[in-house]
């Protein structure tokens, strides 16, 4: 059974997956730059999710005006670890601060933030545990996209292809097709400030 708050992902030794989900004008010309490039925004925050069916929640399966693709952007891990030593959470958690005022000067400040939401099952029904949204400020944004990205593929192929499974009530045999996500250690002061149970 998954930990409360953990991060689960599709990793190798070098490098992590996150999607994210565009509109085509935004996902073909990174797939072809294998980096963003505009139209994609430099000027605001951008969100990386490691879990898939979070996403496929979010973007109701591609079916969400502006979420019509699904990218997998694999990063290197040291730049997902940079990120998370960078982060503050959305909200003051009871735990990660001593006050109020304490998360608001801290949260003021953020280069990133980390938000957690209810993970969900291939029907997209909430489940008891949590999973981990971090969004990349402004700040970072340009570091992000020259810098931490390996490669980007397309998963929009493979959403559909769930979906219609699920649709035609095929969900256990939907599931063998998920990537494969399994818990990522983080550094323990890292993870104490986040949340994240070790």
């Amino acid at each position: 059974m998954p930990k409360l708050r953990e991060v689960r992902a599709d990793y190798d030794r070098e490098t992590i997956v996150v999607y994210q989900a565009y509109a085509p004008a935004i996902a073909e010309p990174a797939l072809r730059a294998q980096r963003f490039v505009p139209p994609f925004s430099f000027g605001r925050m951008t969100w990386i999710k490691p879990s898939f069916l979070w996403l496929m929640h979010r973007s109701n399966w591609n079916h969400k005006a502006g979420q019509e693709r699904t990218l997998a952007v694999r990063i290197r891990r040291a730049a997902w670890d940079k990120a998370l030593s960078l982060a503050v959470l959305t909200s003051p958690e009871p735990g990660a601060f001593r006050s109020p005022d304490e998360w608001t000067r801290a949260f003021a400040g953020a280069k990133v933030h980390v938000q957690w939401d209810p993970e969900r099952t291939l029907r997209g029904a909430a489940l008891p545990c949590y999973s981990i949204q971090v969004g990349i400020s402004r700040h970072l944004i340009r570091e992000y996209v020259e810098d931490w990205i390996v490669a980007i593929e397309d998963y929009t192929p493979l959403a559909r292809k769930l979906h219609q499974q699920i649709q035609a009530g095929h969900a256990e045999k939907a599931s063998r097709f998920l990537p494969k996500e399994r818990p990522y250690l983080v550094d323990p002061a890292v993870g104490r400030r986040l949340l994240i149970e070790a």
